[in-house]
């Protein structure tokens, strides 16, 4: 399938650093970029087609993202790892400091999209499938493939069905596909990866809010006691435990990577103050919020 890709952009303080390296496929475009964004520097991006963004090196302090121009500045989240963007939705962006980033772009017309993943679960689960984003804040092992992806958008020495296998791997591993595994998971009493990555993504885009257990049941579609069942079979924690080490390593991040009070980040990822936050603080790491940033802040 001859495809060229399309997308409106509006950029504002990043810059390329190097010439990007691409390749066309069948239905498909990847573009590797290294690039760089200054303190306030801005994006805006909207495509016709579904797309794939995926980073080499952390951005979730960096880079803020929203899905609305009315939420940048207050209503936005950390950019994740690994995300899927469905046909026409669109995305703004901020950097909250100078980062330099290395990223994969992979555009996919939607037919193509439809080839990969409704063998796997039916053509009508696709098409709502395709309509739901996705982020991963650890890709895990798509990270590999996506390595080498970018390398053979470079070399051209294998077949381009090589490549195309690759990209499909990664839509069928990040892609939120409702095929068998809420009944396989709860039969074997445990949580499976894909509902695990659901809530981890889920748990991010909140901004580190508490979450009631029956929220997080209802995001991988089990009842409320069975949820809290399985949960700590698979974890050995429970929703409350797993929720505050999660909460406790934004609190890192955040001393570490930003410039934040210690009560601006008690709010927020929803502490009832300062002194309630180093509590649980000094309880998971035996250090205050003070001093592991005085230890641990980059210069």
């Amino acid at each position: 399938m001859t495809y060229l890709h399309q997308m409106q952009t509006e950029i504002d303080g990043i810059r390329a650093l190097l010439p990007a390296k691409w390749r066309s496929l069948d239905g498909i475009v990847g573009v590797h970029w290294d690039a760089e964004g200054h303190a306030g520097a801005s994006g805006y991006y909207l495509s016709p087609d579904p797309r794939i963004m995926f980073f080499f090196n952390d951005v979730s302090t960096q880079i803020q993202v929203a899905d609305q121009r009315g939420e940048v500045g207050h209503g936005e989240r950390g950019m994740a790892r690994a995300i899927y963007v469905p046909a026409g939705v669109p995305m703004w962006t901020r950097f909250t400091r100078r980062h330099r980033f290395s990223h994969l772009d992979l555009h996919l017309h939607h037919d193509r999209m439809m080839r990969y993943i409704s063998p796997v679960i039916g053509t009508s689960a696709a098409r709502a499938t395709l309509k739901q984003p996705v982020e991963l804040h650890d890709p895990g092992p798509l990270t590999s493939l996506a390595n080498l992806v970018v390398e053979e958008l470079s070399t051209h020495v294998r077949h381009t069905a090589f490549a195309e296998n690759l990209i499909g791997s990664i839509v069928t591993g990040l892609l939120d596909l409702q095929g068998d595994e809420t009944s396989v998971g709860a039969a074997s009493g445990r949580l499976t990866q894909a509902q695990l990555n659901r809530l981890s993504a889920y748990f991010a885009n909140c901004g580190g809010r508490r979450l009631a257990v029956k929220e997080m049941a209802d995001v991988v579609g089990l009842s409320e006691s069975w949820f809290a069942t399985v949960f700590r079979q698979t974890t050995d924690m429970t929703p409350l435990q797993w929720q505050l080490a999660r909460r406790i390593d934004l609190a890192r991040k955040l001393l570490g990577d930003t410039s934040m009070s210690i009560a601006e980040i008690s709010v927020q990822l929803g502490f009832t103050d300062q002194a309630h936050l180093t509590k649980v603080f000094r309880s998971v790491t035996g250090e205050t919020p003070a001093a592991w940033r005085r230890a641990h802040q980059l210069d």
